[in-house]
């Protein structure tokens, strides 16, 4: 069974802006750029009847597209780092779509997320890095900023046991109200299955 999660897919643009955020810190894995995305909601592992029904659900939801732009970069875990990303100005609009998911999703059984949201796109693992190399890799890209991009839908993902998550597909999108759908055209041979979820 897959791993699913509900996500923002990051435009060719921004993802090429993020890029360029790669190297220059030993110890560092860096994610693959067709694998940057910016996670809402983790589900995990469901059997392929909660999927299916998680996916019904989220056929409601109703949210307006809004613009995002990547601000700054940061690293989790504070005494010993294990991730680097791009941070997310703040944004109404993205919290509110969040929440809803969160919702739904609680609605249907799954246990809250003890984590609070914190959008971000993760850029690199770290292993065995230096505190030291760390902390000169974030000052150094402090003033990063991606131009503003618009978010037109929001998808659920799935990913493979593998070494740093990826690779990640598709497997539903979701339009928001007002965004250009004509992206949802390149993935509809994913989204659709003789059940909805992928097995």
């Amino acid at each position: 069974m897959p791993r699913l999660f509900t996500a923002l897919e990051i435009p060719r643009d921004a993802a090429l802006s993020l890029s360029l955020l790669r190297g220059g810190l030993p110890g560092a894995r860096w994610i693959d750029v067709e694998s940057y995305h910016l996670t809402l909601r983790f589900i995990g592992d469901v059997e392929g009847h909660v999927a299916d029904e998680i996916a019904n659900a989220l056929d409601r939801v109703r949210r307006p597209s809004f613009s995002l732009t990547l601000s700054g970069v940061g690293a989790f875990g504070s005494k010993k780092p294990h991730s680097i990303y791009a941070g997310v100005m703040p944004s109404p609009e993205l919290n509110a779509l969040q929440a809803e998911i969160e919702r739904i999703c609680q609605r249907l059984g799954l246990p809250a997320d003890p984590r609070k949201f914190v959008p971000h796109v993760t850029l690199a693992r770290l292993r065995h890095a230096s505190p030291l190399d760390i902390a000169g890799y974030l000052s150094a890209r402090g003033n990063f900023a991606t131009l503003p991009f618009k978010v037109n839908r929001f998808v659920l993902m799935s990913s493979r046991d593998s070494v740093g998550g990826g690779p990640y597909i598709v497997e539903e999108a979701w339009p928001l109200a007002g965004g250009d759908t004509r992206r949802q055209v390149e993935h509809a041979g994913n989204a659709h299955h003789a059940s909805r979820i992928m097995r």
